[in-house]
């Protein structure tokens, strides 16, 4: 069976469409456009439930890991960054599930960056003083950061693959006997690993954290709560907009801003440099995953007040 993945921007809710649904009428013409408006609707509302509902980011699983070079034995695999089975939801509120362990080869991807811009593209991705980039949970952990390492960030975008071609009528400017259209659109995902270039001492490119309520007066968190709820329509994003999503903390400026932001990567180096790539140590990457957005389902917060 052949699967081809589709650009993301081709999804009909990336454009973010106004709620409008068909109407029939006995003995009206339809087309095929007429079909998919009606999935785009109900896809629609749903994904706006979802994301004014829970938000952008991870619901379950998703975990991100380290796995060294395994040579010979029952399952020999290169070095690789893996992603758990999981689900997430992204900022159009679209469910991303990843239903089995999907993996990054490392060194393929190391070498390719390496190659980026004679190299200075990994340069400018490679820091020192590592702990102004990881989550506070991170900071915490007794494992020290490296002195000296590439920072890479781990996403999960949407995307549509094509699949069951059926035929059916040529389109446009043709004229053919044996055209075929997709008859199929499976929900998929994609995993992306970028370097995290331009980094400073006051931006660490993290999700920002929502404040902390827990001294404050029931009054008082309730007013808090009130506030929020009326500041939390988005500037961008809205149905009918035409205006770009605006990026996230955790977005580079040039990527899919719809992308949930999953974990941090700290490659070693060897040294900083002042041209070209930096060289990989003998020491072990190391992932962070506690600076990403979490969505808890309800079960698991009646679990964690004991419900």
């Amino acid at each position: 069976m052949t699967v081809q993945s589709r650009d993301p921007s081709a999804d009909p809710l990336y454009a973010r469409p106004l709620p409008e649904r068909p109407s029939y009428a006995t003995g009206m013409m339809l087309a095929a456009q007429d079909f998919s408006d009606e999935q785009t609707y109900h896809r629609g509302r749903l994904a706006r439930a979802l994301a004014q509902l829970s938000g952008n980011g991870t619901l379950a699983g998703l975990r991100v890991h380290y796995e060294p070079e395994v040579i010979g034995g029952d399952a020999p695999h290169p070095e690789e960054i893996v992603v758990d089975p999981g689900v997430a939801v992204d900022r159009l509120g679209r469910l991303i599930e990843v239903p089995r362990p999907a993996c990054l080869r490392l060194v393929p991807w190391f070498t390719q960056q390496a190659a980026v811009q004679g190299g200075d593209a990994m340069r400018l991705a490679s820091y020192d003083n590592l702990a102004r980039f990881a989550s506070v949970r991170r900071q915490a952990d007794a494992t020290p950061l490296p002195a000296a390492a590439v920072v890479a960030d781990v996403y999960l975008r949407f995307i549509a693959c094509a699949h069951g071609y059926t035929p059916s009528f040529a389109t446009g400017p043709y004229d053919a006997l044996d055209a075929v259209s997709v008859s199929r659109l499976r929900d998929a995902y994609e995993v992306v690993m970028t370097l995290r270039a331009g980094l400073s001492n006051t931006n660490s490119g993290l999700p920002l954290q929502g404040a902390d309520l827990s001294g404050q007066s029931p009054a008082d968190r309730r007013a808090a709560t009130q506030d929020a709820v009326l500041a939390a329509y988005p500037a961008t994003g809205r149905s009918g907009s035409t205006d770009p999503l605006d990026p996230l903390p955790e977005h580079p400026l040039v990527f899919d801003h719809s992308a949930v932001f999953l974990a941090r990567l700290f490659m070693p180096v060897q040294a900083l440099v002042a041209t070209g790539a930096p060289l990989r140590s003998a020491e072990a990457p190391q992932v962070d995953n506690f600076g990403r957005r979490f969505l808890p389902a309800v079960n698991l917060l009646a679990n964690a007040i004991g419900l």
